[in-house]
């Protein structure tokens, strides 16, 4: 194996693959490379183009990787490992000197991570409120006590110092059982479940993949309890026989896993509309919608899905403190369009 060099200011390092070598690229590099890169970085470099295999550019990850090959990467410039503020602006609910309340639109990464290090909450949050967050639940999650996903709207609080962080983080593992904590969202899901009201009771866990999940066996290694309560609020084009299109439907969490409603209500046949992980097969059912609808669905570019309220004690006064986001725009234009 050859020592790295430099190539026109550009770290690089090219690699021979020994006798046994096999297996897909992407994990033979991180293998190879010993712990320098995750391996989902290096999954993401081969995709951008920066790893080349026997002279010729490869953008597969999953190529597989023989005795003898050589390898070329084009290694980037080292991440910081502090996370900077940057000027984005913040829809603020509320604010005071021991946390902060905002309205989190669709498509903004809550803490930086592999291929999002810039341009997340975390960095807005930095910039907005200064260096009273340092250190305050880690370098990389200073004042977060809970998340959403990238493509979830909501409301979201921050902790602006140890004190706000440690009780309003013990409120978010509690999950309202024993105290004040609400969470409630909206989401447009395919079809109306056959109950009006309902709960989900169903373990989840990964499912087979580092960021999806799926409903597990109880007695699974990796099964968490999750809990998901329902309420249709509205259906769309309903037939005689009781069943819809469509639904506009309210969840209110007794655990907060990942991507839990959005598993849950696959797990029962009623997916979000829009959730590209999680309703892949139901993507023809646009097809029995009519216009504007169909239009609306086709291009809606996320789950459907809206944290539009959330309830906690002030870590300070003890106050409950209660606050609701508007559905945004893109959501409601949804809705309006299977109301038509």
């Amino acid at each position: 194996m050859n020592d790295p060099f430099k190539e026109a200011g550009r770290p690089r390092k090219v690699l021979t693959a020994s006798d046994g070598a096999e297996g897909r690229l992407d994990a033979w590099l991180t293998s190879v490379l010993e712990g320098e890169f995750s391996r989902n970085r290096i999954k993401a470099l081969i995709e951008q183009g920066a790893v080349s295999l026997n002279g010729k550019p490869v953008t597969e990850p999953k190529k597989k990787i023989a005795a003898g090959d050589t390898v070329e990467i084009d290694l980037p410039e080292p991440e910081d490992p502090e996370p900077k503020g940057e000027d984005i602006p913040l829809e603020v609910l509320y604010e005071d000197e021991d946390l902060i309340v905002i309205a989190k639109p669709a498509g903004l990464v809550v803490h930086p991570g592999a291929g999002n290090w810039t341009g997340t909450l975390v960095n807005a949050l930095i910039h907005h409120c200064g260096a009273s967050l340092s250190g305050i639940g880690g370098v990389k999650r200073p004042g977060i006590v809970h998340r959403l996903d990238k493509d979830t709207s909501g409301v979201m609080v921050a902790a602006k110092n140890d004190i706000a962080h440690r009780h309003l983080a013990d409120q978010f593992a509690d999950h309202g059982r024993s105290g004040p904590l609400e969470r409630a969202y909206q989401a447009v899901v395919w079809g109306r479940p056959r109950g009006l009201k309902g709960t989900i009771d169903a373990p989840l866990g990964r499912a087979g993949d580092r960021t999806k999940r799926a409903v597990q066996k109880e007695d699974a290694s990796d099964a968490r309890e999750a809990i998901t309560h329902y309420e249709v609020i509205e259906r769309f084009h309903e037939k005689p026989d009781a069943t819809a299109l469509a639904a506009l439907i309210e969840c209110r969490l007794e655990t907060g896993r990942t991507h839990q409603i959005r598993v849950h209500m696959a797990h029962i046949g009623h997916p979000l509309i829009g959730d590209q992980d999680y309703s892949a097969g139901f993507k023809t059912k646009a097809n029995l919608l009519p216009e504007p609808a169909k239009t609306v669905v086709n291009r809606f570019p996320r789950q459907a899905l809206h944290a539009f309220l959330l309830a906690f004690e002030h870590p300070r006064t003890g106050e409950v403190m209660e606050f609701e986001a508007p559905m945004p725009d893109d959501m409601a234009e949804l809705i309006e369009a299977l109301k038509a």
